[in-house]
């Protein structure tokens, strides 16, 4: 029996065989040419038609899917017919190569220009890489990558996954996932929870699993067993013999009655459909960048309305908080975003693309408050990437002019929670991100696993500046006599364990994937707002990310009982 320890990102205990990602495309012979009954012109056209391919095959598989899902799909789409990999491979044409070989040198200059960028360029390594080897994959007429097939369930264990290979796996017969990169944002990550799937990530060790060997997984302690022993076979079978948790009933609320709405995130119409038949009592966030990924142009308005209506239209009378499109670093957009900028992490992304882009934010507004006269939907808008209390008053003077009363920001940028009374004095609300609150609180890239540890949400600091916005919202609330309302709309939310203790911080709302909803109601119900303070207080006092956790763990015996 070997244990591995890596990061628990999506709580369950199970047991099964690995089967790991299989062999990568091979790599096309160093040098090849095109033969005698090719051109360069031939080569090109086969090229851009296997581009083209892969691109309408990933748009196929985004059509069905959703969510995070389908905004990764969309995003690695729009990368397969990426104008400076195709130049490049070009380049290599011109001098003879053939067109499999000249898109693989061209997608090692790429990811090697992304990686040298740093921060969120680096990231779309493995975008470029992935599709480098469907382009291949469809030139040389081979399977393209993907998940293993398999005619029974197992625990998928991989370096890396990529994202399209993620976003499209099958949990009725990947019942794990194991890799031995990435961080607790990373998209496995996230995708994970949104897939109600056990998963480990930053498992150094996880490539040394044999293809086939029996392994436990402990999707909350983060630790992997090889040749589990009876403890481990007794521990899954109480997970899978464990009570079903309780349907949300729709009313988030503690024990003795202190109410904490708990709202859903959503990316298109049928993510709000399938969140308010879970029972969410809102949307916290509406990420509208599904309206804009995978194009060329910015969407016209009356897209843009028809789309955001269809969200509108699941929750009638309810809250729903529209995010203003997040475009930049990782989400990089043509008409709107430079590829070329240093550090993209910390450049112009979110509210700041109004600056080099102005009319596109204007637009969307419009967009929005259209869509909002025609539902009947408590809409409220909000700006990403707001770093100071000027931004924040500007972005509500945008609003009311076209007609929108409901105005308020995300805190990402530790400026903003510092200085969260003058930015809240502003605006009527706040919304925190917690995936980038925590990359810029610890300066640690969100999509590395070795820098996992660090990029955590329970790390005190992240909490202790969770705590002051929520002081800074309260001194705003006091100077003018309005109320403001502080919520949090990152993965943290998702975290039975860490909702209690935001709400112990004193955040008003949470909004999560809708597969969280019933755990985090049921297990928010179990405490006292005092007991929720009085953890709070015990995360804030701890001195690593791991001892709060653990601390915060312990005085919930819920969660062993429910296998969270």
């Amino acid at each position: 029996m070997r244990t591995i320890k890596g990061i628990g990102v999506s709580p369950g205990r199970v047991l099964g065989p690995s089967l790991r990602m299989p062999p990568p495309v091979p790599e096309p012979d160093a040098g090849a040419k095109f033969g005698p009954g090719s051109s360069v012109d031939a080569e090109k056209e086969r090229l851009k038609d296997a581009a083209e391919s892969v691109r309408e095959d990933l748009k196929r598989r985004s059509a069905a899917a959703s969510g995070d899902a389908r905004a990764v799909l969309d995003a690695t789409a729009m990368m397969a017919t990426d104008p400076m990999l195709l130049k490049a491979a070009g380049k290599h044409i011109n001098n003879g190569m053939s067109a499999d070989r000249a898109v693989w040198e061209a997608g090692l200059e790429v990811a090697a220009m992304l990686q040298s960028l740093g921060g969120y360029m680096a990231e779309r390594t493995q975008d470029v890489l992935d599709v480098r080897a469907r382009i291949v994959a469809q030139l040389d007429g081979l399977p393209a990558p993907g998940i293993p097939a398999s005619d029974v369930p197992f625990i998928l264990t991989a370096e890396e996954l990529a994202p399209a290979d993620t976003a499209t796996l099958d949990p009725s017969l990947v019942i794990g996932l194991v890799t031995s990169g990435g961080g607790p944002q990373s998209h496995t990550a996230i995708l994970a929870r949104s897939l109600g799937l056990p998963a480990v990530v930053g498992a150094a060790d996880a490539d040394s699993i044999a293809d086939g060997a029996e392994i436990y997984l402990d999707g909350a302690s983060g630790h992997v067993v090889v040749d589990p022993g009876t403890a481990e076979r007794e521990a899954a079978q109480k997970y899978a013999a464990r009570a079903s948790l309780p349907v949300f009933d729709g009313t988030g609320t503690t024990s003795d009655g202190h109410r904490v709405p708990l709202l859903a995130n959503v990316g298109s119409g049928k993510d709000a459909a399938a969140a308010a038949a879970a029972g969410a009592e809102g949307v916290g966030l509406l990420r509208t960048e599904f309206c804009f990924l995978g194009r060329d142009t910015e969407p016209s308005i009356e897209e843009q309305v028809a789309a955001y209506g269809d969200v509108f239209k699941a929750f009638p009378g309810r809250k729903v908080v529209i995010r203003t499109l997040d475009a930049g670093a990782d989400k990089p957009l043509p008409f709107l975003t430079d590829a070329t900028e240093p550090n993209p992490a910390l450049g112009v992304r979110g509210y700041r693309t109004d600056r080099s882009s102005p009319g596109v934010l204007q637009r969307q507004l419009e967009a929005i408050a259209a869509a909002a006269g025609a539902h009947e939907a408590d809409v409220w808008v909000m700006a990403p990437m707001i770093s100071t209390a000027d931004e924040a008053g500007d972005f509500a003077v945008m609003c009311a002019a076209a007609g929108l009363a409901t105005a308020g920001v995300m805190i990402e940028v530790p400026a903003a929670a510092i200085k969260a009374q003058a930015v809240l004095a502003k605006v009527k609300f706040a919304s925190l991100g917690t995936n980038d609150l925590t990359q810029y609180t610890m300066a640690a890239d969100r999509q590395l696993g070795t820098l996992a540890t660090l990029n955590d949400p329970w790390q005190p600091a992240v909490l202790q500046l969770i705590g002051m916005t929520v002081d800074g919202a309260g001194q705003a609330a006091a100077a003018d006599g309005k109320s403001r309302s502080v919520g949090v709309c990152g993965e943290a939310a998702a975290d039975p364990a860490l909702a209690v203790v935001l709400t112990g911080l004193g955040v008003n709302t949470l909004s999560m994937t809708p597969r969280a909803l019933s755990s985090v109601g049921t297990v928010l119900a179990s405490v006292t707002l005092a007991q929720a303070r009085e953890l709070a207080g015990l995360a804030l006092s701890s001195h690593t990310a791991g001892e709060a956790r653990t601390q915060v763990r312990a005085k919930l015996p819920i969660l062993e009982q429910l296998g969270l």
